[in-house]
């Protein structure tokens, strides 16, 4: 299992009107890591958006082990078969398998990171358990927190994050990367650790 690479994926809704939306945080959050590690995305026949790079910083300075990079070019709420395409591509187990995204029942900028357990009504993650056959598989969770007053949820997590916060959200999703890089240059237990200790 460790020669397997991870593949990282990072979920959200095509289109450049759901482009900036609390819902695609997942997929900025890998677009960064792409971004630091000057990997460019290309169409892939899974249906997904792909990137293989070399993440963080290995022994004696060489370039860190290799993970591959993903969104989808699917809506959210079928994730499910594109993701089981690239684990068949790319011959990987739910053990390599990192899913990032947004979080409602975490407070904004919190970051999580778990293996298993319920999807939390994330119709994502619902998707992705059932074409896996497993919940066993990681998560990165972002939290957004809970819409204010009465705001009905489908439409917060569909709405963009206003302009005063945006600078705040780069610095969350740089944290976010870096606990991706930390995962796959030590290992998961280890970033966790130091994540969760961290906030």
């Amino acid at each position: 299992m460790a020669s397997q690479p991870w593949l990282i994926i990072g979920l959200g809704n095509p289109g450049a009107e759901y482009e900036n939306n609390r819902h695609n945080v997942g997929r900025m959050v890998v677009s960064a890591l792409a971004d630091e590690a000057g990997a460019q995305f290309s169409s892939h026949r899974s249906g997904a958006y792909v990137a293989q790079a070399r993440i963080g910083v290995g022994e004696g300075g060489r370039p860190g082990p290799v993970a591959i990079l993903a969104y989808l070019t699917s809506y959210m709420n079928v994730s499910g078969q594109p993701t089981r395409a690239l684990m068949s591509f790319y011959k990987t187990t739910p053990e390599r398998l990192i899913v990032v995204h947004d979080e409602l029942d975490l407070a904004e900028h919190t970051l999580r990171l778990k293996v298993g357990g319920g999807e939390g009504g994330h119709n994502g993650l619902r998707s992705i358990s059932q074409a896996l056959g497993t919940r066993d598989y990681a998560r990165l969770r972002v939290g957004i927190g809970r819409p204010p007053g009465r705001q009905d949820p489908v439409s917060f997590v569909l709405s963009n994050f206003p302009r005063s916060s945006r600078a705040d959200w780069e610095v969350t999703i740089q944290k976010a990367a870096d606990a991706l890089t930390e995962i796959v240059t030590t290992s998961f237990s280890y970033a966790q650790q130091r994540l969760h200790t961290a906030q």
